[in-house]
């Protein structure tokens, strides 16, 4: 049976931003640059293959895809009611730190105008509409002002690069990076990592047979573990203690096997890592990180003595394929059936609550 008065936060769910709608909040001057960086974006990151950039079109088969509340906020906060979920942490389809850095001229006012039409979005119920605001890392200073200043705004959420070598830029253990974290854990939102279009997996796209790449997509989660080891392995939780770190569609089943791969490298396999400070790298997991999921009843029945409780949280991922719109509720209560009821409310609202502070 349904508990209807049970708070569903989907820590995970999608808008569209048209370019028009992020243009409107950005100086007519600097329109020419921001299209010509996003179309230089696109061919770098597809390589010119026109197969790649068939895996953006894979949400048309889930039927919340074509709900106005996509793009419309009011429309979105009824659907989420048809859903019965409270609130939503909500990612842009678009990922403007691929391409804004790119422009000539107007980089830092570009940033501004997409995390306002960000903001703009949520105004329609900020308590319900969390949006996460996204920040370019190629100038730091210009990241901390951003970060800062989106914070003052409302916002509750960040979103940087996944992988910043995919955009020319250092691994996150650089120190060029300690103030942007120092800054970002002064506002208490967390860094939340988005699996998507991974381009080390170009090479396979381009080698890949199947229909809509569903070879390369179905590698695209277990990439994600190149950013979690550089999060356990090389020091940045370390340095910053109170940073929160979510990762965003990652699936679970295989975080649990690398946590228990990391901890057995030092346990029986003698390795050293002396970043770490004495701890294994899945205390760092448990203290500063949190994972997404949607609908995985095998690791979320089965290994969360790994995972733990503290640190998975349920998500609807609408409109993508595998949402669980209209129908979360349910799917919630046969993904939970038996547990406890502590675990329950840290799962389904109560670990967002504290992270985005809800």
């Amino acid at each position: 049976m349904s508990d209807t008065t049970e708070r569903l936060i989907s820590a995970d769910s999608h808008i569209k931003l048209e370019h028009d709608q992020i243009k409107s909040f950005l100086a007519s001057r600097f329109h020419d640059a921001y299209d010509a960086a996003f179309q230089r974006a696109m061919v770098e990151m597809l390589g010119g293959n026109a197969a790649k950039a068939n895996m953006a079109g894979l949400t048309t088969v889930h039927p919340a895809y074509g709900q106005p509340g996509y793009s419309d906020p009011v429309e979105r906060l009824k659907e989420m009611d048809t859903d019965g979920v409270d609130v939503e942490v909500l990612y842009c389809e678009v990922s403007a730190y691929r391409y804004l850095y790119l422009m000539e001229q107007g980089s830092a006012e570009a940033t501004r105008a997409f995390n306002d039409a960000l903001l703009a979005f949520g105004s329609a119920d900020p308590s319900r509409l969390v949006v996460t605001c996204q920040v370019p890392i190629h100038d730091i200073d210009a990241a901390i002002v951003e970060v800062q200043r989106v914070a003052d705004a409302g916002c509750r959420s960040l979103q940087l690069p996944v992988f910043p070598a995919e955009v020319d830029q250092p691994d996150y253990f650089d120190p060029r990076y300690d103030r942007l974290f120092s800054a970002i854990e002064e506002t208490g939102m967390p860094v939340c990592n988005h699996i998507g279009l991974n381009t080390a997996l170009n090479q396979q796209a381009d080698r890949d047979p199947v229909p809509r790449l569903a070879w390369t997509m179905s590698c695209m989660p277990l990439s994600a573990c190149e950013a979690l080891g550089m999060w356990l392995l090389t020091g940045p939780l370390v340095a910053h203690p109170e940073l929160k770190v979510v990762f965003v569609e990652p699936g679970l089943g295989w975080v649990a096997y690398y946590l228990h791969f990391l901890d057995d490298m030092v346990l029986r396999q003698g390795y050293e890592f002396p970043l770490l400070q004495g701890e294994l790298p899945s205390f760092y997991y448990h203290r500063n990180m949190a994972m997404t999921f949607i609908d995985e009843p095998d690791p979320i029945r089965h290994l969360l003595h790994r995972l733990g409780t503290d640190n998975v949280m349920w998500s609807s991922d609408y409109p993508h394929p595998v949402s669980s719109w209209p129908k979360s509720r349910m799917i919630v209560d046969d993904l939970l059936e038996g547990f406890s009821p502590a675990d329950r409310a840290a799962i389904t609202h109560g670990n967002a609550e504290r992270i985005w502070g809800l």
